[in-house]
């Protein structure tokens, strides 16, 4: 496979964490920097690639085969479309969009273009969700039955010092709780119906710092899950997985799922059974399976590598990405109704 020459559009927390996955993934290489901060012009020097402030001129300078697409959330669609109109394969960051309907808009545009559309739901990637998937499928829990997802953990004030943190399109539902949501339909199933209730109590930004939501599944499962980025606590993938250096690891588990048969934690991938009767006066075993190694944001973009350079689907498509953003939105609408809304709403 020859070298995917890739651009990263937004030199944010996360755009930064792309390119610093991409010096260490096989078949790809940096092409370029977009963002119109005038300060990420020295940033990209001391990367060596050129730097632009807007993905039209980057676009037009013809320097890359694909893009990453780390821009505020409000505006993915915008600098995906454009993307797509040039034909290039595009890799957004999630949300897909703010809102589903130009979520919608944007899958159509590159299907119907013949374009890559990919969603950065990099956890996907991460050979622990492979080996969790494979145990579900073989039905070591059995039929899943109940669910659980927490995250919480503090962001520190600073965080919120970007003003588009504090707005609509923002907030831990749409930023971090989706990433949940996503492993979660990928390994439960789809999600039927929502209700939810947020809180924006200690802050009081235009956005939730809180929320709590409960999930019911196309399968017959039921799930809840815990939002907050206002709590000292070690409950969150965040902090769970290392997965992202930058935060300091626990030993503690952020997914419970049950089933008929047994139970699994995550991240650990400790399998909760009974070897004989199933009972609560029987003793239960446990087993941890195991998988492979390596960072899921490397993973991804030498996925995204090879859907650039030999056509392989994306791992995570754009209408994967409309799934889940359309869950989030269920959730978001539940929480502002206090009602029980459902996917077909």
């Amino acid at each position: 496979m020859t070298t995917a020459h890739i651009a990263v559009a937004g030199a944010g927390l996360i755009g930064k964490r792309h390119v610093q996955a991409m010096a260490q993934a096989a078949g790809a290489q940096l092409a370029a920097i977009v963002d119109p901060m005038p300060a990420t012009a020295d940033y990209a020097a001391r990367l060596g690639v050129p730097h632009f402030s807007t993905l039209g001129a980057m676009i037009s300078a013809g320097v890359a085969g694909g893009v990453i697409l780390a821009t505020p959330n409000q505006l993915h669609v915008e600098g995906a479309l454009a993307c797509v109109r040039a034909g290039l394969p595009v890799l957004v960051e999630k949300p897909l969009a703010t809102d589903v309907g130009e979520a919608q808009a944007l899958v159509e545009a590159a299907e119907a273009a013949g374009v890559p559309l990919a969603t950065g739901h990099h956890r996907r990637h991460n050979p622990l969700i492979a080996a969790a998937k494979a145990m579900i499928v073989a039905g070591e829990i059995g039929t899943p039955v109940s669910v659980h997802s927490m995250f919480w953990l503090m962001k520190p004030d600073e965080y919120f010092d970007i003003s588009w943190r504090r707005e609509p399109g923002a907030g831990p539902v749409f930023v971090n709780l989706i990433h949940d949501i996503d492993l979660l339909r990928h390994l439960v199933g789809e999600v039927a119906a929502v209700q939810a209730a947020q809180s924006n109590a200690v802050r009081g930004n235009a956005v939730e710092e809180t929320a709590v939501i409960t999930l019911e599944f196309a399968n017959g499962a039921l799930g809840t899950a815990n939002v907050s980025d206002t709590i000292p606590a070690p409950w969150s993938w965040e902090l769970t997985t290392g997965e992202n250096p930058a935060y300091p690891k626990t030993s503690e588990a952020c997914y419970l799922i049950g089933g008929t048969h047994g139970a699994l934690e995550l991240p650990s991938g400790k399998l909760w059974h009974y070897t004989g009767k199933r009972s609560w006066w029987e003793p239960l075993s446990t087993r941890i399976a195991s998988h492979a190694s390596g960072d899921p944001l490397v993973l991804q973009i030498e996925q995204f590598a090879r859907v650039i350079g030999t056509g392989e689907a994306p791992l995570v498509s754009g209408r994967e990405g409309l799934r889940t953003l359309a869950v989030i939105e269920a959730i978001k609408t539940a929480a502002r109704l206090g009602r029980r809304v459902t996917l077909q709403e």
